[in-house]
């Protein structure tokens, strides 16, 4: 049975991208997984980094809460829309904040590249956007596929990493968006069927 942390990156809980995240929930525990819906715009934080890595910053109560959420998850799923070709601030404020070095990655001597230490664990995004597909990868270079799929996620370790991306939603019909919602349980079964991920790193080693 899998472990489900559903991450819900828009603030309005009647948004479409909160009925993605709410149906999602529910067709990973039909499926017999276990899933948490965590609202990111609920949780009280200081959303600023403020010494960047220089010095360590006390995690607030909540944050410390969502830290062992994903330690004892097995798959990430993050819902979200777009702004400014990028994820809303609070997905960011919450990946400056927990994403740290000794925790989500670790230096490594001698080498560039850092080791990701959330490995072993799987993640879902599921990106919506008023552009058309087309202009998103002309214009914007898939700019949120680069810098958060892989520059983030893909950073800290997580894979694989599945991505949903549902465009020109400022004119979906009402029956193309219950289609979008509708295969939110085919998604959340071919998460949970996924093949065994590699062992887990030691977290904060």
């Amino acid at each position: 049975m899998r472990n489900a942390l559903v991450l819900l990156g828009h603030a309005d809980p009647d948004s479409f991208n909160a009925q993605l995240a709410r149906a999602y929930r529910d067709a990973v525990t039909r499926a017999g997984g276990r899933a948490q819906l965590v609202t990111l715009s609920e949780l009280s934080f200081d959303p600023v980094l403020r010494h960047g890595y220089r010095a360590p910053q006390a995690l607030e109560p909540d944050l410390e809460a969502l830290r062992a959420a994903i330690e004892a998850a097995d798959h990430l799923a993050w819902f979200f829309p777009t702004y400014w070709a990028s994820p809303p601030a609070i997905v960011r404020a919450v990946c400056d904040r927990l994403f740290l070095p000794g925790w989500a990655f670790r230096f490594e001597p001698g080498k560039s590249v850092p080791t990701g230490l959330l490995a072993g664990r799987s993640a879902r995004v599921v990106i919506t956007m008023d552009s058309p597909g087309w202009w998103y990868a002309l214009a914007h270079h898939r700019a949120i596929h680069g810098s958060f799929v892989t520059g983030t996620l893909s950073f800290v370790g997580l894979a694989p990493i599945h991505t949903t991306t549902f465009t020109s939603m400022r004119t979906r019909t009402d029956a193309e968006r219950a289609r979008m919602l509708a295969s939110m349980t085919r998604l959340a079964g071919q998460d949970l069927d996924a093949p065994r991920l590699p062992a887990r790193l030691a977290l904060g080693a």
